[in-house]
């Protein structure tokens, strides 16, 4: 990713001409002190995130870290300071704050899911259910809380879902076809294939050459009974509907993986602040 980029085009979103609310009241070199103060208990994330907005404004700018990502923190923790002058304080503020609220929402509600299958091997994937170029920053959220990245876009993966075998189709034919691109094109990425029934992963197995099979809507016991039939040739993860009240119940299945994009487009942001110390 190019934060730099990132950084730019995001002040420019919200700065544009000018922010004419401090330049109206506060002299351009004139140095502050602000806090950034945990207003709810969670995970937190995004400080390295913090720290590089406001060196990329101000090289010379002071950051002081007190906590780290991926610690749980409490109401009234200060997570950090930062001295620098007022106008980069003020700029930065909103920016800091929206990506570690979003940020630590997620790593927050994937470390409420990771925790409840703590006692098994199966992991949590995140999935694609992203926004529009924010999408590193909600993935590393994720391993923060404690789960795994799945592909992190098109580019990584070719995973064949129900719309690309029935286009193409059938399984086996998807499965040929996406293996002769990986060779004509000198590509050296995984293939994974979502199963619909028994009688998918079935085929699946019959024709190979791929490295993950999606169960996709299974049941927990139609999944131990997919397990069976795999028999650990290939990776395996379960998808469709999971939620954090029915995710040990597929976890006790042994399957390999569970994807759950909702620990992202459901996550709740963090609340908290960014504060003036004035002494």
């Amino acid at each position: 990713m190019d934060f730099n980029s990132f950084i730019k085009t995001a002040l420019e979103e919200d700065v544009r001409d000018g922010d004419h609310s401090t330049l109206s009241c506060i002299p351009a070199d004139k140095k502050g002190k602000a806090i950034l103060k945990i207003k709810e208990k969670g995970i937190l994330a995004g400080i390295d995130v913090a720290k590089d907005i406001f060196l990329y404004m101000e090289p010379a700018a002071e950051i002081t870290i007190y906590k780290k990502d991926g610690e749980e923190v409490n109401v009234d923790d200060i997570a950090f300071e930062v001295v620098a002058t007022i106008h980069t304080i003020l700029k930065a503020e909103r920016l800091v704050l929206n990506i570690m609220q979003r940020m630590g929402g997620i790593a927050t509600l994937t470390n409420i899911y990771a925790n409840k299958i703590k006692n098994y091997p199966t992991q949590i994937l995140d999935t694609r259910k992203t926004t529009p170029n924010f999408r590193w920053f909600e993935k590393r959220a994720v391993v923060i809380g404690g789960g795994q990245n799945h592909r992190m876009g098109l580019y990584d993966m070719i995973m064949l879902k129900d719309n690309h075998i029935d286009y193409c189709g059938g399984i086996e034919k998807a499965i040929e076809k996406a293996n002769e691109y990986l060779k004509k094109n000198n590509l050296n990425i995984p293939i994974e294939v979502e199963t619909r029934s028994i009688e998918d992963v079935q085929r699946v197995i019959a024709v190979g050459n791929v490295q993950r099979i999606m169960l996709d809507n299974f049941t927990p016991e139609k999944i131990i009974e997919a397990l069976k039939i795999i028999d650990k040739k290939f990776e395996t993860e379960a998808s469709g509907g999971i939620h954090l009240e029915s995710i040990e119940s597929f976890a006790k299945t042994g399957v390999d993986f569970i994807s759950v994009g909702s620990i992202i487009h459901h996550a709740v942001s963090m609340d908290m602040s960014l504060k003036a110390v004035i002494v």
